[in-house]
């Protein structure tokens, strides 16, 4: 059986035994699961969508820690540590915790008599899972990587799924229209169960799909939504739910013009367990005042302004354009921008590009990067030129674009880090460097 002594080491492992092409279903998935014999016997709630699921969860968490209660929260990719992943009680598991649960799925999976392969994040999964399941925990919130239906954290039953939104993304194993990933993002619903969408304008195969199970779907506008406070459009909201009304509420601690439909897709989840894990209206209040999430519309403190932003797809895009936007005036905005090549490049650049007047496109220490000069190639082509009040630079790193931004900017400038996890990752890293 194959073991390491640290969790750097089964990391670098996983990555090189991933199975050749993937199963169409979560059979090996699951047979290791029932080899490792762990359920749940607290209220698991499951969040899919195209955008909006780190945010949806980190409101769902912060409320429930708020109210007391023993929460694990299953996000990714991370941005620094893979520990970041995995976070019991509002911190992140240790390397210890995780190096336990890794040998145990090993373990499983070596146990079978036909022992067979997993994903590196199938491995991880299972591992968080059997993590949280041990800890007797109150809630468990997970966070699906991609799609829904044949994403790992699927191969548990939820008590409530809930989905952000959808739109086209990961379209090579989801699909290109809405209508497809719409069914893919549904297969979370489970019959019988509170099923919330958070999309306004929802694909008919989500509806139908929830109709054909049996689940018991909410849509935001018919079964619950929010609305601004007569008179105070600015300070506060309230949320008006089939049963519940949440009158009052001081808008959620996280930056964006979205954050008021992820806040009401996760009061409407908590409205549907409401039995099992009733919060207050304190609670709700203290949660929204208190939930962080780094590389969300994040906007650091001091001069010049920097925001980091993992927004990675052209719906993201327009949203982070949206936000930008209303930030006020600021002579010139800088971008630091690195993406996967398999993103709508073209589509993310045209919804922003109106927000940016200097353009540092950077590699990204990952195959599956698009390289600086595509992404010069790209702007070039629609229509961002050199000029003293615009350009186009590449280079080798994040945090040599970085760099460079920080020397060209004032302090009334402001600079934009955007595009994949691991462009926003490679910026927090220098920083971090910088600072200790």
């Amino acid at each position: 059986m194959t073991t390491f002594l640290t969790l750097e080491a089964w990391l670098a492992h996983l990555e090189t035994a991933e199975p050749d092409g993937p199963d169409m279903d979560l059979t090996r998935v699951g047979q290791v699961k029932n080899a490792l014999g762990f359920s749940f016997d607290c209220p698991v709630i499951t969040v899919s969508g195209t955008n909006g699921k780190g945010s949806t969860c980190a409101i769902l968490e912060t409320i429930l820690l708020c109210a007391g209660y023993r929460v694990g929260c299953y996000t990714s990719p991370h941005l620094l540590a893979f520990n970041e992943r995995a976070r019991i009680n509002g911190a992140d598991a240790t390397d210890i915790d995780l190096l336990e649960q890794f040998e145990a799925v090993e373990t499983a999976r070596a146990s079978l008599k036909q022992p067979v392969a997993l994903t590196s994040f199938e491995f991880a999964t299972l591992a968080i899972l059997r993590l949280f399941a041990l800890r007797g925990l109150d809630a468990v919130i997970l966070e699906a990587g991609v799609g829904g239906r044949l994403d790992a954290v699927n191969v548990v039953d939820t008590d409530c799924a809930i989905v952000t939104s959808v739109d086209i993304d990961h379209a090579d194993c989801l699909g290109d229209t809405r209508e497809k990933i719409g069914f893919e993002k549904a297969g979370i619903f489970r019959a019988g169960k509170p099923a919330i969408c958070g999309d306004p304008a929802p694909p008919q195969s989500l509806i139908d799909h929830a109709q054909a199970i049996g689940a018991d779907l909410w849509l935001v506008g018919r079964d619950f939504r929010y609305a601004a406070q007569a008179g105070n459009e600015r300070q506060q909201w309230s949320y008006v739910g089939r049963a519940q009304r949440r009158a009052a509420l001081a808008y959620p601690a996280l930056r964006g013009a979205n954050q008021l439909i992820n806040t009401s897709a996760a009061l409407a989840a908590l409205e549907a367990l409401r039995e099992r894990i009733p919060v207050s209206a304190q609670d709700i209040r203290l949660g929204l005042a208190n939930v962080e999430l780094a590389g969300r519309f994040q906007v650091l403190p001091g001069k010049p302004q920097i925001i980091l932003d993992v927004a990675h797809n052209p719906h993201a895009s327009a949203v982070l354009a949206q936000n930008v936007g209303n930030m006020g005036y600021f002579p010139y905005t800088y971008a630091v921008f690195g993406v996967m090549n398999e993103k709508d490049i073209e589509g993310i650049v045209k919804r922003v590009k109106g927000e940016i007047d200097h353009w540092n496109v950077t590699n990204l220490p990952t195959p599956r990067a698009a390289s600086a000069a595509e992404l010069e190639s790209v702007l070039r082509a629609a229509g961002i030129n050199d000029s003293p009040d615009s350009s186009v630079s590449r280079f080798e790193t994040p945090a040599e674009a970085f760099q460079d931004a920080l020397k060209r900017a004032s302090e009334n400038d402001r600079i934009l880090v955007f595009g994949s996890f691991s462009a926003v990752a490679g910026v927090l890293a220098h920083r971090r460097s910088q600072h200790c």
